[in-house]
């Protein structure tokens, strides 16, 4: 092996370089008997981003015209409380938020059913705090979908 190569493997990351060396991870969603792709897959990454950030759009709006009394920055704060109620009421008895179901994508159970709504508690608020939604499992699933045993899939 040059030096290229070993500095390709580098910036690649492990799983890169695991999968150069013959480890086979499958695809995303295998560990917990989805399909590849279509529906029923896990939800791609960019569509996920997009649907939180309608969400948070719509939850802004909201928030400024009924809550913060013209304040832009009172807005971003009730916005947060607005965003934990939408995806309590929205993802706990339909399954998806507005943004979610215009992008196509869906919350789930591990087994396929609807959350509980402990559990959809649990995944609102973690949701909310933020850093258990960027930390994600070789799945592309959030800490926050991990500890609620929800997926977040196509439709």
């Amino acid at each position: 092996m040059d030096n290229r190569q070993a500095i390709g493997s580098w910036l690649s990351g492990p799983r890169a370089a695991a999968e150069d060396m013959g480890v086979d991870f499958g695809y995303r969603g295998e560990r917990l008997g989805l399909p590849k792709d279509g529906p029923g897959s896990i939800a791609p990454l960019g569509r996920r981003i997009g649907a939180l950030c309608i969400d948070w759009a719509l939850c802004m709006l909201i928030a400024y015209a009924f809550l913060a009394d013209g304040s832009a920055q009172r807005a971003g704060n009730w916005a947060l409380l607005v965003f934990l109620v939408l995806s309590l009421l929205t993802v706990g008895t339909v399954g998806f938020t507005p943004g979610k179901r215009l992008l196509g994508l869906r919350v789930v159970g591990e087994g396929g059913g609807r959350l509980s709504l402990p559990r959809v508690a649990l995944r609102s608020v973690l949701l909310v705090i933020v850093i258990p939604a960027v930390v994600w499992d070789r799945d592309s699933r959030g800490l926050h979908d991990k500890l609620a045993r929800a997926v977040q899939v196509r439709i």
